[in-house]
């Protein structure tokens, strides 16, 4: 860990009191299985021919809204990339076990859309010689991460569940999340994400965990592997064997984790033990080298040690154990591309993600199999997990989705109350001086004229508004004259001036960060903002560490997220509406020496 971070012993000191997690979970799910069953399932794999073996291993992208007939685009961009047109092609030639969703390869448009898409796979697999339905997954982690946006129903991130503290209101987040994926047919889900974020430098994990007291996450993850599950999707806990103290990013790079042993079973090792004890149908490789777990500089993603070793013999996991994606730098810096994926089955992975070739990669599996350095039985033991979890979520008797499920669970009012009502006890109140908020207390006049103004993130699922427009809209709804003036993530000269000169004349200046650093023109603008005299009011939309860089705000909050339902709730309690119920669930360090805390885990003030 970096010298500017807190120190480990401080943070496991925070969270003594927390509930502890089971140390040796049972195992997964082998115990419960009986002979017939397993029988069933060994039959179908002894009528699979090696392609098809190995195929059940890979999960792979494709691009258009159709299996069938995607757009001209779309077809060429898989040809391109995979040197077939189709959905329904790429299962017939490489007889995949999955495919997984992004947006930007045009997979969710919109409910009905991924459906049929869902459908369209599923009857492509059902045709090969050996039938086998697929599982189609995708990252709908929430909060920054989401693949499918509205109508779905958005919902508030994992550190902002965090900041709720309710394992209650996790579990039921993930519950909706898990039902409206299940009605589209997506069927397994990469979350939650198990990682204890103990270093606010982490360039991609962040706000996509918890937070960082190892067992308040280990809880929460606990409560939403449960959630999914009983939503009717695998859930996927990641990235084994912990990512949450990093400072480089695993898409672009190697990070290196410097954790003791002892450390990592104190620090990283509770919610992955939390998950597995809940009953966690798959879990997550991490592109990570781990030297105190394995010294030989391999990713986690290819070492035995750490995926055989600790994770199948150690922690008694037998579930499915799936890759990150193998498109990732983290993955690639030390073994070519057509090494990865037989090198991670050495390691003990079952599904292998989202190759960069996936012919180079099937080829060199099978070649591997053929010259005898990987055994046929050691695949169809992954063949094996694979269907099984197939079969326990129902894949096997019937794989497909009907619109009527559709058009009542996927954005149901009864879900969108509960996204409302669960955000509301996220958002996190970190400076009030004078009490300057609520503003709706502050008479009928007074601080009635608002200037929204800062950083509008790019959607994460491409179907959320520009969070200054959203908050705009839901002052004005709640009564304010509001208006919006974006200045995004790196303001420059004039468009701070602009945003000066349009908080004259305004009452009060609300004002969205974006991730701010020492460095950042964000800091300029607010302070500028300062210098007006306009009362100012800082929302984090992202990282809650941005109070720290923000000396002299009057008021600061943090929503963890940028999403409507996050955005909105954070309007509410600006208002006077909610109450700002969240909690820090990470602390938040001095600027100027971060060796010291500012704000504490559990921090967070209230109205009353």
């Amino acid at each position: 860990m970096q010298s500017r971070n807190l120190s480990r012993r401080t943070l496991l000191t925070a969270t003594a009191g927390a509930a502890s997690v089971a140390a040796v979970p049972a195992p997964h799910a082998a115990a419960e299985e009986h002979t017939g069953r397993r029988g069933r399932l060994e039959r179908l794999i002894a009528r699979m021919s090696l392609e098809e073996k190995v195929g059940q291993l890979f999960v792979m992208r494709v691009y258009g809204h159709s299996a069938t007939d995607p757009d001209p685009a779309d077809a060429e961009q898989n040809l391109k990339e995979i040197g077939v047109r189709t959905a329904a092609e790429l299962v017939a030639t490489y007889h995949v076990g999955g495919i997984i969703y992004f947006t930007w390869a045009h997979n969710t448009r919109d409910p009905h859309q991924i459906a049929d898409l869902s459908n369209g796979i599923q009857r492509a697999g059902l045709a090969q010689s050996a039938p086998v339905p697929l599982l189609v997954s995708t990252d709908q982690e929430h909060g920054i991460v989401a693949r499918v946006g509205k109508p779905a129903t958005l919902l508030p991130g994992a550190m902002a569940l965090g900041a709720g503290g309710s394992a209650a209101d996790a579990r039921r987040a993930a519950q909706i999340a898990g039902a409206e994926l299940a009605a589209m047919g997506i069927r397994q889900n990469y979350a939650p994400v198990a990682d204890v974020n103990v270093n606010p430098a982490n360039p991609v994990i962040g706000v996509r965990s918890f937070g960082a007291a190892p067992q308040r996450v280990a809880g929460m993850v606990a409560a939403q592997v449960r959630g999914y599950e009983s939503g009717g999707v695998a859930a996927t806990a990641k990235h084994f064997p912990g990512h949450g103290d990093t400072t480089v990013d695993s898409h672009t790079g190697i990070p290196v984790i410097t954790h003791t042993r002892e450390e990592w079973e104190e620090l990283d090792a509770p919610p992955f033990r939390a998950a597995i004890a809940a009953g966690a149908d798959a879990v997550m490789t991490a592109h990570i080298q781990f030297p105190a777990l394995d010294p030989s500089g391999d990713p986690a993603t290819l070492s035995r040690p750490i995926l055989t070793g600790i994770l199948r013999e150690e922690l008694c996991y037998d579930g499915v154990i799936v890759t990150d994606s193998l498109g990732m730098q983290g993955v690639r810096e030390k073994y070519g591309d057509d090494r990865v994926p037989v090198l991670a089955l050495h390691a003990g992975a079952d599904q292998l993600l989202n190759p960069p070739d996936l012919a180079l990669a099937r080829n060199a599996v099978l070649d591997a199999v053929e010259s005898g350095e990987l055994a046929v039985e050691r695949v169809e033991q992954s063949v094996l997990r694979i269907l099984r979890l197939k079969e326990r979520l129902g894949l096997l008797r019937d794989p497909f989705v009907s619109h009527r499920d559709v058009e009542r669970t996927v954005g149901a009012r009864s879900h969108l109350a509960a996204a409302d009502r669960i955000a509301e006890e996220t958002t996190t109140l970190l400076v009030n001086e004078d009490r300057l908020l609520p503003l709706g207390r502050r008479g009928t006049r007074t601080h009635r004229r608002l200037l929204v103004v800062g950083a509008d993130p790019a959607s994460p699922s491409g179907t959320t508004g520009p969070p200054t427009s959203v908050m705009a809209g839901a002052l004005n709804e709640l009564g304010f004259d509001a208006v919006s003036l974006p200045t995004g993530t790196s303001p420059g000269p004039a468009r701070i001036e602009e945003a000066a000169a349009a908080a004259y004349g305004r009452d009060t200046v609300i004002v969205l960060t974006y991730n701010v650093t020492a460095g950042s023109s964000q800091r300029t603008l607010v302070q500028r903002l300062l210098d007006t005299g306009v009362p100012v009011v800082a929302l984090a939309v992202r990282n809650p560490y941005d109070v720290a860089q923000l000396a002299g705000v009057p008021a600061a909050l943090a929503s963890y997220g940028w999403t409507d339902v996050e955005v909105r709730a954070a309007a509410r309690v600006i208002a006077g509406r909610a109450q700002p119920r969240g909690r820090l669930p990470a602390p938040v360090q001095r600027a100027d020496d971060p060796a010291q805390v500012l704000y504490p885990i559990g921090h967070g003030l209230s109205y009353a």
